[in-house]
């Protein structure tokens, strides 16, 4: 019996084809330290797995026996009792309790007895990571296989079927879901987790669910949170059933004596001292920023040659919160011979708790500050800015541990500290994030009844304002406030609208294969990497044989074009994607993504019939038609340099800044004095990221008036409206006499004529 439930085991597992990616993150991230053994007993009968009619493997029952020693299985009972007669449940535990893993399972045994008549289930989650991770997980435990009866759906990833009954997704996925389904009919149950991340796509799910309850009585809602947050969900859903799991904690914190000078410094050195100690167990280290996190991946990779072989291998991990990226592959170096111990250094920040999943964790190291983007809707920018955490995220920090006898925080700040400069949570994101995206959303929504949004926490008057008198400018909206036509189209691009919109225009001006490959580009991670010290000139040299004059979007154009040569060369097997990138200074795990971006993009174009050009890159005529086609979109990204030296000074505000390190222009040391930039952030060194060079005349053709109208006025502005005069006169005497009536006018919001709209014929 025993091997014949091995052979079930390994012809279930024969199905999955894992890319070489989920190898290696299985492999970083695999607890099991190889030495367990296995003895079960059967007897003669074989159970079935109701979810695939199989005989269970002996590995379910292995995992049974870890999954019941879990926290959250004392409330099992209660939480399925409270399933079957209410629509909404909310469960609230600590980090390391189990109820990420183990409620979605027992909803979708929930779903299987009443036979999926009301749908299956689904689990949001804020990291693409976590959905993939936890879709395996789920899929090892309920002894099924992943991509039929347990999948995930990621942006531009799919890993289900027909036959998927527990999904796995992103919060913003589900969101975009809803614009082909509002009602979610194909589920019966819809987990929202990590709901106190209070992630844009999270409160706004949250909101528009209470709505569709009523619709659907039959389906039901669960809410996963953490403590801190339950008192503010129960005020929100009422009288709704409320459970608490709890676990033991017996982490030991460790305060320092001040406040240190250099917190990143401190956090490395501690960790090579916790190393030296010889004390085993995997540790977790929590940086204020994602630089930070790669700053210190690399000099712990560095460092690691200079280690004693005897005190085992380090193996740094890093996890980006906000990053779409891969995570890299163990280091393959095998010169340096290394003891059987291992000990995984999980790097990330404040927001990636949720991204840390291995059970041994004994050592947490926590710098006590963060950096994050809040933003400004006056100038249309983020502003980064550098602010002790939380309570609530100190608290997390601990939990992290779990139920470890031995586990120790230490916190590189007094605790006095704690006391007198944390605050006891921060603000919603739906607070400082630009809403552009999610009114498009809300906007799509109302066409299905359903653009009513109850939020848990409002945002910001100002900031709605900004989002609706951006839609506007971009022609999504009509002159009663709907949604038009080119913005219809715009919310079914998983993309920022100015993308969306630059991506439209490119039908229009024969350039839509090149769109494609830039909105690529730009919206996978930065594919040139940081290079290490003592190669710098030569990255730039390798860099420049990919420069085009015209700017850093037709440079990444050039990039991903050679990427793609690269991959189709088969006359040397050897000379591979990963090699070729080593060479020259890029990172493979970005461009592949752009691969499958742009893939999804153009089953988009396809989908919704928008004719796709093709391919002209090169050519005058097609650089030319490709800055139309940004500029359609990115207007209100125009900056002009002030002084010839590089301060480039926004033409929709007073803010300065300068190009981007990584930027061509400053590798050719040839700066252009009017840019169209993708990216601006207000932080100790303001930097332009992704630009190209732009002349006055196509501003002034392409800009809507009426956002010429309302600029600030400054020398650019009068340098554009001396363009303006010498393309059309009478046009001029017009926008003239116009500006003035605006500004006796003072009106806080314009509404412009028809015939003024920005459209594509």
């Amino acid at each position: 019996n025993v091997f014949l439930l091995d052979v079930v085991y390994v012809r279930k597992m024969e199905f999955l084809t894992f890319s070489p990616e989920i190898h290696c993150f299985s492999e970083l991230l695999d607890c099991s330290d190889g030495d367990e053994e296995e003895i079960l007993e059967f007897g003669d009968d074989l159970q079935l797995n109701p979810f695939d009619g199989l005989p269970y493997s002996s590995r379910y029952y292995k995992l049974m026996k870890e999954r019941q020693e879990l926290p959250v299985w004392k409330v099992k009972y209660t939480f399925m009792e409270s399933l079957l007669h209410n629509q909404i449940v909310i469960v609230s535990g600590d980090a390391k309790t189990g109820k990420s893993s183990q409620i979605p399972q027992w909803c979708a045994e929930y779903c299987l007895s009443a036979s999926y008549r009301h749908g299956v289930v689904v689990c949001t989650q804020v990291h693409k990571q976590t959905a993939v991770w936890l879709a395996l997980r789920a899929a090892d435990e309920m002894d099924v296989s992943l991509g039929h009866e347990v999948g995930y759906f990621v942006p531009f990833e799919s890993c289900c079927s027909t036959e998927t009954i527990l999904r796995y997704c992103t919060d913003d996925m589900l969101q975009r879901e809803m614009m082909s389904a509002p009602l979610l009919n194909s589920y019966g149950v819809i987990i929202l987790d990590d709901v106190h991340e209070r992630t844009v796509p999270t409160d706004v799910l949250l909101g528009i669910l209470k709505d569709v309850l009523i619709s659907r009585p039959e389906l039901r809602l669960v809410i996963l949170t953490a403590p801190h947050m339950s008192i503010k969900l129960q005020n929100y859903c009422g009288s709704v059933p409320f459970i608490r799991v709890e676990s033991k904690q017996h982490t030991e914190v460790v305060y320092s004596c001040s406040i240190q000078e250099n917190h990143f410094l401190s956090a490395l050195r501690l960790l090579f001292e916790i190393h030296h100690s010889k004390e085993k167990g995997d540790i977790v280290i929590f940086l204020a920023c994602e630089q930070e996190i790669e700053k210190a991946y690399q000099i712990i990779k560095q460092e690691q040659a200079n280690l004693n072989p005897d005190l085992g291998e380090l193996i740094p991990v890093p996890l980006y919160p906000t990053k779409r990226d891969l995570i890299p592959k163990p280091n393959q170096d095998k010169q340096k011979c290394y003891k059987k111990y291992r000990r995984k250094v999980l790097l990330t920040t404040s927001f990636g708790e949720s991204l840390i999943w291995i059970k041994n964790v004994t050592f947490v190291i926590d710098v006590g500050v963060e950096r994050r983007k809040v933003y400004n809707p006056r100038i249309r920018a983020d502003s980064v800015i550098t602010q002790p955490i939380s309570k609530s995220q100190e608290e997390m920090h601990k939990q992290i541990l779990g139920m470890s006898s031995s586990g120790k925080l230490f916190c590189l700040y007094p605790e006095e500290f704690t006391h007198k400069e944390m605050k006891p949570d921060l603000p919603a994101k739906i607070q400082e994030s630009n809403l552009t995206s999610m009114v498009l959303f809300l906007k799509r929504m109302d066409i299905a009844g359903l653009g009513h949004c109850d939020f848990l926490s409002r945002p910001a008057p100002e900031s709605l304002m900004q989002a609706l008198e951006d839609l506007d400018y971009l022609a999504a909206l009509d002159n009663d406030g709907n949604l038009s036509e080119f913005g219809i189209i715009m919310s079914e691009f998983p993309l920022d609208p100015q993308l969306s919109k630059s991506i439209l225009a490119s039908c229009e001006f024969d350039c839509v294969d090149e769109m494609l490959t830039i909105a690529a580009m730009v919206t996978a991670p930065n594919c040139f990497l940081h290079a290490p010290p003592g190669t710098e000139e030569i990255a730039l040299t390798c860099w420049r044989k990919f420069s085009h004059p015209a700017g850093d979007h037709f440079t990444l154009i050039n990039v991903f074009n050679a990427f793609r040569e690269a991959a189709a060369d088969s006359t040397n097997q050897y000379y591979s994607n990963e090699k070729w990138c080593r060479d020259y200074f890029l990172s493979c795990s970005a461009l592949r993504m752009a691969e499958i971006i742009r893939a999804e993009l153009v089953e988009i174009m396809k989908r919704i019939e928008l004719p796709i050009s093709e391919p002209d890159f090169g050519s005058q005529e097609n650089v030319l038609n490709i800055k139309k086609a940004l500029l359609s979109g990115y207007f209100m990204h125009v900056a002009r340099d002030v002084d010839g030296s590089g301060n480039y000074l926004m033409l929709a505000h007073r803010q300065v800044a300068q190009l981007d390190p990584f930027s061509s222009y400053c590798n050719s040391r040839r700066i252009p004095e009017w840019v169209l930039f993708h990216e601006f952030s207000i932080s100790e060194d303001n930097s332009i990221r992704v630009v190209s060079e732009i002349s006055p005349d196509l501003f002034v053709k392409l800009t809507p008036q009426y956002y010429f109208s309302n600029l600030p006025p400054s020398e650019s502005k009068d340098i554009l409206q001396e363009a303006i005069n010498h393309l059309s006169p009478v046009s001029a005497m017009k926008e003239e006499q116009k500006t003035n009536s605006d500004n006796t006018e003072n009106e806080k919001y314009h509404q412009p004529p028809t015939e003024q709209r920005c459209i594509i014929q």
